[in-house]
């Protein structure tokens, strides 16, 4: 039975039960893979489950957190909440703007040198996962740009 939050609409009721449904799934998913690792024979598949379960605890901490935010907007408690809202870019928007644009540039950079490092080792594909990995970095990478695009968008319209 889900957890009633006080004073919530209907469609934040809804949310926070899709949030604690799909964290308790994530739970399952991460004992799974930890079992299947450790039962696993094959060093190559422990290595690369063992990359998954990083991005499934970070995935299960993210949803927790974001439940626990809609928690405390939902019935008004004090305090920040863990994921914190938009409005307090504070006095140094505009460095932060700045800083994202230096950073971007630099991810931009990383991208294209991870692209061209995984075409380098496009004859070792069948015999290493380096390529994967490099690939697994480019997306890293591509994720960071997303962070960094955003950053950008809300500390420019900090400054308006």
């Amino acid at each position: 039975m889900q957890e009633q939050l006080s004073g919530a609409s209907v469609w934040e009721q809804s949310l926070y039960d899709h949030l604690t449904s799909h964290e308790e799934n994530e739970r399952e998913l991460l004992v799974e893979y930890q079992h299947a690792a450790a039962e696993s024979q094959s060093a190559a598949f422990r290595y690369l489950t063992a990359l998954i379960i990083e991005d499934e605890v970070r995935h299960h901490r993210m949803i927790h957190e974001l439940a626990e935010s809609l928690r405390m907007d939902t019935e008004m408690q004090s305090g920040e909440p863990v994921v914190p809202r938009l409005g307090g870019w504070g006095p140094d928007s505009h460095r932060i703007a700045e800083l994202g644009d230096r950073l971007l540039e630099h991810e931009e950079m990383d991208l294209q040198f991870l692209r061209r490092l995984r075409k380098e080792m496009d004859t070792i594909k069948d015999t290493t996962m380096w390529p994967l990995l490099v690939k697994l970095m480019e997306l890293d990478t591509t994720k960071h740009m997303e962070i960094l695009n955003f950053v950008r968008r809300q500390a420019r319209r900090a400054l308006t």
